[in-house]
C-alpha cells in the first residue's frame, strides 16, 4: 500500500515531469511517445481547468458590470430628461416671443405707443375664471380705475381696482360687465353682457326685433360712453333669439378673445383712437 508521503512524492514528480515537458516541449518538433501521451491524457483536464477558470471570472466580474451598467444607464436616463427639459424650455420661450410679437405689432399698428402697457396675469379665481383677474402693473405704470383692457384678439374687459404695481380686470364675460356695440355691418346698436353660465360666450342684448341679424356677423365697441374707445374688435354672432319681452332680440356671441389660454393683456392708459377693421386673419380662437 503506497503511504501518504510516497504519494505527495509521486504527484510532485509527475508534476515535475509534465512541467519540464512543457518548458521544453516548443522547442521541439517532435515529442516522446511518453511526452504525447501525457499531453493527450492532460488536454481534457487542462480544457476544464480554462474553461472553469473563465466561468469562474465571468461569475466575478458580473456584478461589477451590472453595476456599471446601471449606474451609466442612470446617468444617461439624467442626460435625456435634462435634454427633454431643456427642448421644453425652449419651445415655452418660443410660444412667449410669438405672443410678445402679437403684442408689439398690435401696439404698431393701432399707434398704442406712450398710451399703453403690456401687463401679465399673475393670479386668476379658479371659481370665477371668466369674471376677472390681477395683472403685474398698477398705478406706479400709469393704470387707473376703468383703463381699458385688450389683446391682440380683441376686448378683454376694463380695470376695477389698483394697486401700486397690480390691478384687477373685469372681463367682458363677467355677468356684471356692460359694453356698448355695434353689428359692424348694420350699425345696430345693443349692449353687450357676460353669460352667468360661466360659458365664456357673450350676449348682445336689446336689439330690434325687426333688426335682421347674421350668424358670424362681427360686432365691435360702440365707443359709447367714457371707458371703451371705439371699434375694438369683440367677437361674431353665434345664434339669436327673441327676449321674454318681444320687444328685441338678443344674439349670442363667441368672443375672438380666447380667455382660457390668454396670458398677457394690453392696457390702454391714455387716449386712443382704434382704425375700424375686420380682425386680422388667425386672430380668432
Amino acid at each position: 500500500m503506497v503511504s501518504a508521503r510516497n504519494l505527495v512524492f509521486l504527484l510532485i514528480l509527475v508534476g515535475f515531469t509534465v512541467f519540464a515537458m512543457h518548458i521544453t516541449a516548443p522547442g521541439r518538433s517532435n515529442l516522446t511517445p511518453i511526452e504525447s501521451m501525457l499531453k493527450d491524457t492532460l488536454a481534457p483536464l487542462q480544457k476544464g481547468i480554462l474553461h472553469l477558470g473563465t466561468s469562474a471570472r465571468g461569475w466575478i466580474v458580473f456584478p461589477f458590470k451590472m453595476a456599471f451598467y446601471s449606474r451609466e444607464n442612470k446617468q444617461l436616463k439624467e442626460e435625456v430628461d435634462k435634454l427633454k427639459g431643456q427642448v421644453r424650455q425652449i419651445k415655452e420661450y418660443e410660444l412667449e416671443n410669438e405672443r410678445l410679437r402679437k403684442l408689439l405689432d398690435y401696439e404698431n399698428d393701432n399707434k398704442l405707443q406712450g398710451a399703453a402697457v403690456v401687463a401679465s396675469i399673475i393670479a386668476r379665481d379658479p371659481g370665477n375664471w371668466f369674471g376677472t383677474f390681477t395683472v403685474s402693473r398698477g398705478l406706479a405704470d400709469s393704470v387707473k380705475v376703468d383703463c381699458t383692457v385688450t389683446s391682440p384678439a380683441g376686448l378683454v374687459g376694463r380695470v376695477i381696482a389698483v394697486s401700486n404695481h397690480t390691478a384687477e380686470v373685469l372681463l367682458v364675460t363677467d355677468p356684471r360687465s356692460g359694453v356698448g356695440c355695434i353689428l359692424q355691418g348694420s350699425r345696430t346698436p345693443g349692449i353687450l353682457e357676460g353669460v352667468a353660465s360661466g360659458s365664456g360666450t357673450l350676449n348682445l342684448i336689446h336689439l330690434p326685433v325687426a333688426q335682421d341679424i347674421k350668424k358670424g356677423e362681427v360686432v365691435i365697441t360702440s365707443g359709447v360712453g367714457s371707458i371703451f374707445p371705439k371699434d375694438i374688435p369683440v367677437g361674431e354672432v353665434e345664434s339669436f333669439y327673441k327676449e321674454s319681452s318681444g320687444l328685441f332680440k338678443t344674439a349670442v356671441i363667441k368672443p375672438y378673445v380666447d380667455f382660457n389660454r390668454l396670458e398677457e393683456v394690453i392696457i390702454l392708459t391714455g387716449k386712443v383712437q382704434f382704425p375700424e377693421k375686420l380682425p386680422a386673419e388667425g386672430d380668432n380662437p
